[in-house]
């Protein structure tokens, strides 16, 4: 089984204070406890990543948290914590800790109103990011291969006939490289990119490069995503600039020198 555990994260925060104390243990290690609180937030981030709690599990943990008691203590014995570069680390992984603790507080008190998830979408709704488009391809293994479709389309060969013998998509192939209506966010980064760019009814200009391969595409409709359609992109969106203005806000009260 695969060592689920982040090296080092659990025994930092518990050093840090940033894990409450508990009174029960989970084991005593040369006479120090280890606390059953380390154990509870090292269970609830491994489950969080898709592992079921189990015995098992649980056993395992003890296992990671004693032999990391062993270790720790050792490095103080040898005295590695007064090592620069380690206490640097130390300051920096405390301070990551915080960071993400203000930042999921910030996230849990921050509530966005219709009133503001409709401004947001009159501000946001003619970007591309709020259409859905519906487009062909034509996949293949090289550029080369690529820009002689590209050549063959322009000089009027069917798209649709090209896609249906040549492309290497095989769930779009037999119906001529037809993709249906998606938004962006459906498709790899290049292959968005290259859709807002687009005009209806457009072949992209230069064949498209993603991991899987050389794309040749026709934009053939666009139509705007209903405000329900992107409200969780919308409200993502809006509770990243109000935490960002709390960010803004802070740093404007503080005394830099």
């Amino acid at each position: 089984m695969r060592n689920p555990f982040h090296p080092g994260l659990l025994l930092l925060a518990a050093s840090l204070g940033v894990v409450p104390p508990a009174l029960a243990q989970v084991a005593k290690v040369n006479g120090t406890a280890i606390p059953q609180a380390r154990a509870d937030v090292l269970l609830k981030e491994v489950i969080s990543q898709g592992q079921k709690d189990t015995p098992e599990l649980r056993a395992m943990i003890r296992q990671e948290l004693i032999s990391r008691e062993v270790m720790a203590q050792e490095a103080l014995k040898l005295g590695l914590n007064k090592n620069p570069e380690v206490s640097q680390q130390l300051d920096m992984a405390r301070q990551d800790i915080l960071i993400r603790a203000f930042l999921s507080d910030a996230q849990r008190k921050t509530s966005v109103s219709e009133e503001t998830l409709r401004k947001a979408h009159e501000r946001f709704k003619d970007s591309p990011a709020a259409n859905e488009y519906r487009a062909r391809h034509i996949l293949v293994g090289s550029e080369a291969d690529a820009l002689e479709i590209v050549k063959e389309i322009r000089a009027g060969a069917d798209f649709a006939k090209i896609a249906a013998a040549r492309s290497r998509d095989e769930g779009s192939k037999a119906s001529g490289g037809e993709l249906g209506w998606a938004a962006p966010s459906t498709y790899v980064r290049p292959f968005a990119e290259a859709l807002a760019r687009m005009k209806k009814g457009e072949l992209s200009e230069s064949p498209v490069q993603t991991n899987f391969g050389w794309h040749v595409i026709r934009l053939e409709d666009i139509r705007p995503l209903s405000f329900e359609a992107i409200r969780p992109q919308l409200q993502q969106v809006v509770q990243r600039e109000m935490i960002q203005k709390q960010i803004d806000d802070l740093r404007a009260k503080a005394k830099v020198e």
